[in-house]
């Protein structure tokens, strides 16, 4: 089996581990010319904060996706106040390639990266 095209790993800075039970949804871009996107997937982070997509390289074409965490939820389960509703990843795929896109995450900033 061919590793998914397409995986991203949360970690919660501000305890140091890996924020488990994060709701992240993926979206695709309708067409180049339009606005619009498409809910492709939606999961929960694992214990370990990860999240594998279901896709090989047959099933998720070139194009542009976003990835939607949505970090208010996750804080309000851990009673914690956030600046963000919601992180929002918008990236750009190419066929035959593996996206690996990683959250540093904490209730008053985030960063991510184009991971392996």
């Amino acid at each position: 089996m061919s590793r998914p095209v397409l995986s991203t790993h949360v970690l919660d800075t501000s305890s140091g581990k890996p924020a488990a039970g994060l709701f992240v949804e993926l979206y695709k871009k309708t067409d180049s010319q339009s606005s619009q996107w498409t809910l492709w997937h939606n999961t929960m982070t694992t214990n370990d904060g990860r999240a594998l997509f279901p896709f090989t390289n047959d099933s998720m074409a070139a194009g542009t996706y976003k990835l939607l965490f949505k970090v208010g939820d996750y804080y309000r389960m851990l009673d914690k106040e956030t600046l963000y509703p919601h992180v929002e990843i918008t990236f750009s795929t190419k066929d035959g390639q593996h996206y690996h896109i990683p959250l540093l995450l904490s209730p008053y900033g985030y960063t991510t990266y184009r991971g392996s």
